[in-house]
């Protein structure tokens, strides 16, 4: 099979990686085992919008051959609103990857220890987790090896892993097919649901991805000739990652117990239902969740750096090496220990939630601009059905904000 053509693998996939970890699970299985089906529908929302974004996102990096921090820092040229720019994707992108590295690693560690493994041990009275430090190792053996082709096998792999895990789990739980199709496709707000519905969606959208999205389309592909190739690449890989998702929801609906807060958790409560088999095959999806998110994370915080600072786009290069190293570092560092920096991951969220609907607006204008994309700008239908997203996406930003500031 010629390599440039498959549509089960590439940069897509890794977007479907890096949406899909300890956050996702989380908030998938609290919305399963509180709502059951009635919102599958936010999720295949949120896959739309999604396919919408990243299609955006790797249209840019095809045509312009750069990464979307470095289209950013060129075409923007108000030197306030582009130091504006830079600064506020550094806070949101980089800071904020290595806030949530430790919550990465953490959830890695949950599906580990779901399987029945322990790995704490003490080091001058300081207790520390064995496991935690073993997947920031070998997510920073993956990183170090510096190839894209080698990257994207091992990240496949650990994809078709997870999705096969939580599958094959749904399925055990012999689903109502028709309550199914309905949650799926008819919208419903049950009280007190439209947080969780806004919480499904911002965990599907997130803005590292289309950074990360935009870079990764030049490691594999030359340039705009690619772009169906790179369209189908997306929405291949978006789907799948939301079927997994909508997966775990459908796992935690066979609970339907408000004391099922995290995977763990779920795995516990199935296993009287399915015997050894739940908790294994929900420890090992939520494992290589953790370990996706946790390789894809400082990968995509390295190229925001690179693109910021206009360093020429290298992954065997020393400073490219040194920003994820330095994430996986301070991720490694309090995962292990248990300690959460709870102010920088609210600095983090408020950037994020500022960040989210600049870029995504950003894309729209940038999409547009002929003297950009020549022949490959947005058609009539799809800058409507974007300006619709940015909508949503407006909402998502104005939430995460309220959220941290304890206004909801």
């Amino acid at each position: 099979m010629n390599y440039k053509k498959r549509t089960i693998s590439g940069p897509g996939v890794l977007v479907a990686a890096a949406f899909i970890g300890p956050g996702t699970v989380t908030v998938c299985t609290i919305t399963g085992a509180t709502y059951g089906f009635t919102l599958l529908w936010a999720m295949v929302l949120s896959i739309i919008a999604t396919i919408v974004l990243q299609e955006m996102a790797a249209r840019i990096g095809l045509v312009t051959g750069k990464g979307l921090a470095g289209v950013i820092r060129e075409t923007i040229s108000n030197k306030f609103f582009r130091i504006f720019a830079i600064g506020l994707m550094l806070s949101a992108i980089a800071l904020g990857n290595a806030a949530y590295e430790a919550g990465n690693l953490s959830g890695g560690v949950l599906g580990i220890e779901a399987l029945g493994l322990s790995g704490l041990f003490k080091i001058g009275g300081i207790t520390l987790n064995a496991w935690s430090i073993s997947l920031g190792v070998l997510a920073a053996i993956i990183l170090f090896i510096g190839n894209y082709k080698v990257l994207e096998k091992i990240l496949v792999a650990l994809v078709i892993i997870m999705s096969l895990a939580f599958l094959i789990t749904a399925v055990m739980t012999k689903p109502d097919i028709l309550a199914l199709i309905k949650g799926s496709f008819i919208p419903s707000f049950p009280d007190d649901s439209l947080l969780t519905i806004v919480a499904l969606i911002g965990t599907t959208v997130v803005p590292y991805n289309l950074f990360l999205h935009a870079s990764l389309v030049s490691e594999k592909w030359s340039g705009k000739e690619d772009i169906p190739a790179a369209r189908r690449d997306t929405v291949v890989a978006v789907i799948l990652g939301g079927l997994v998702s909508m997966a775990i929801i459908v796992c935690a609906a066979a609970i339907q117990s408000g004391e099922v807060k995290n995977a763990a958790d779920l795995a516990r409560s199935l296993e009287p239902l399915f015997g050894d088999y739940a908790r294994y095959f929900i420890g090992l999806g939520l494992g290589a969740a953790g370990l996706t998110s946790a390789i894809t994370a400082p990968l995509a915080a390295a190229y925001v750096v690179q693109g910021c600072l206009g360093w020429k786009p290298n992954l065997k290069a020393t400073k490219f090496r040194l920003v994820w190293l330095t994430i996986l570092i301070l991720g490694i560092v309090f995962s292990s220990v248990g300690y959460s920096p709870v102010e920088i991951i609210q600095f983090a969220q408020v950037a994020n939630g500022v960040l989210l609907p600049i870029i995504a607006g950003y894309l729209i204008w940038v999409i547009n601009k002929r003297a950009v994309l020549g022949s490959h700008t947005n058609t009539t239908v799809q800058n409507i059905i974007s300006i619709v997203i940015w909508c949503v996406v407006f909402i998502l930003g104005a939430r995460t904000i309220l959220k941290v500031f304890g206004v909801l």
